[in-house]
């Protein structure tokens, strides 16, 4: 794929240049498709296409690989990787798409192959695809396998991951999770209640054309279902709303800031909470928006300026060392969203899964609790601590949490959540009956990513 030839530009092969890149580790899905579409300048139809191949073939990675090793009789590792991504492409619209031609997938896979290869990789392509084209049953899994090795084939997550899950949540549950981090992500919006209420901008997208309703998960959301890109309205340019996913939005609100406050977001960039927060404290108080990479800071100041709040202080550095910059037990309120693996958000992000390890979950959970300690003296007796990550994993969530109170007798749990979230949330079986202050939310609870909120009060 570093061949300087010109090869035309079309809906294919702007997925396959994508799928390159992305599986090979070297861009985010949603990053790299965005800015191969706007240097393609596809109809709206094929930029649809690019897009379902990109997300269709990276979500059903091991499963399609599964069906074309029975074809492939050199074996898939011996692959180039573009030859290798596009067969996974053209197998994911033959058994996958109902709607695109089997003759065209073929057709067009060929193709490809004969601009960027020689006249054996397009026989080959060829071959092996009419085979797959051929056979009965194209989705042809072992009869009798173990749950996990089920669950993995035939909703398309890596081994290793089914099976954790499996021990922490059972089968019924992960095959759930799995199923739910499959299907195509919905669009949402937070309003800015200091512009406008939720019910004006419902208006508003109304009459622009948009089929919008609001969240049933979170108070200040609104989803959208019809319509096009929301970061390209008159309504965000105004300020009007941010786009970002309903559980996030539960982070603010269950922290429950007030007007006055001193408030750390520890880890704001690109500043989605850090405004929720400063918004729903009528922007008065300070709201110290920190992030470790300096070039983040611009991202976090101009989300401020654009919703129009001025509450908001950007910092730059080590949240792990603050303390050298903020005063003692000074602040009323700190958030640590803190980095994790992101195995909530597989919906939206679908290689995460192809390129995390169980490795990666012990080295994160490491940072967390160095970021964790560095909170605890800045926060005042009395005051709260809201942990929150956007992974589903123990080890990070309630194990993490569990080992933070294990060390620190003199925080506690905090149930005190506003009730009409923990209504809300009782109302989409996230709850049971009793809460002790901390919430899983998984993929298919509200069709939203996997997130979890702890709060922490430091006693007085």
């Amino acid at each position: 794929m570093t061949d300087k030839r010109r090869y035309a530009v079309t809906a294919r092969s702007v997925a396959l240049d994508t799928l390159v890149k992305v599986t090979g580790g070297q861009a985010y899905s949603n990053l790299q498709l965005n800015r191969a579409l706007q240097a393609a300048e596809l109809s709206r139809a094929d930029a649809g296409l690019a897009t379902e191949l990109v997300y269709g073939t990276i979500q059903r990675l091991n499963t399609l690989d599964h069906v074309l090793q029975r074809f492939v009789t050199k074996g898939l590792h011996k692959l180039d990787p573009w030859v290798l991504q596009l067969l996974r492409m053209s197998a994911y619209q033959l058994i996958y798409l109902t709607r695109v031609p089997p003759h065209a997938a073929v057709h067009e896979a060929v193709e490809l192959a004969k601009q960027r290869g020689h006249r054996g990789i397009s026989g080959m392509v060829n071959g092996v695809l009419r085979s797959l084209q051929r056979s009965p049953d194209k989705l042809s899994l072992p009869a009798g396998l173990p749950p996990d090795e089920r669950i993995s084939l035939v909703h398309s997550h890596p081994l290793w991951l089914t099976r954790r899950w499996i021990a922490a949540f059972g089968e019924e549950t992960t095959e759930a999770m799995c199923r739910a981090n499959n299907e195509p992500p919905h669009a949402s919006i937070r309003v800015n209640r200091q512009r406008k209420t939720r019910e004006e901008v419902l208006a508003l997208l109304a009459e622009e054309g948009y089929e919008a309703a609001p969240s049933p998960l979170a108070e200040d959301g609104i989803v959208v279902s019809q319509g096009g890109n929301l970061a390209d309205t008159i309504g965000y340019r105004n300020g009007w709303w941010t786009v970002q996913d309903e559980s996030s939005m539960l982070v603010a609100e269950a922290a429950a800031p007030r007007s006055g406050m001193q408030v750390l977001d520890c880890c704001a960039a690109p500043g989605g909470k850090t405004t929720h927060l400063a918004e729903r404290m009528g922007d008065a108080g300070v709201v110290r928006a920190n992030d470790l990479h300096p070039h983040k800071r611009q991202l976090i100041e101009a989300q401020a300026e654009r919703l129009g709040l001025h509450s908001i202080l950007a910092m730059t550095g080590d949240a792990a060392q603050l303390g050298e910059q903020l005063e003692a037990a000074s602040l009323d309120l700190i958030l640590l969203d803190a980095p994790c693996t992101g195995l909530g958000v597989i919906r939206r992000k679908p290689e995460i899964k192809w390129h995390k390890s169980e490795a990666d979950i012990d080295s994160v959970a490491e940072v967390q609790a160095r970021l964790l300690e560095a909170a605890v003296p800045l926060l005042r007796p009395g005051g709260r601590l809201i942990y929150s990550t956007c992974t589903v994993d123990h080890t990070e969530n309630a194990g993490q949490v569990d080992r933070f109170l294990q060390a620190h007798p003199e925080f506690a749990l905090d149930p005190g959540w506003p009730q009409p979230l923990l209504e809300r949330l009782r109302s989409g079986g996230v709850l049971g009956e009793t809460f002790d202050g901390r919430v899983q939310l998984l993929p298919q609870h509200f069709g939203t990513d996997g997130f979890f909120i702890a709060a922490l009060r430091k006693q007085a």
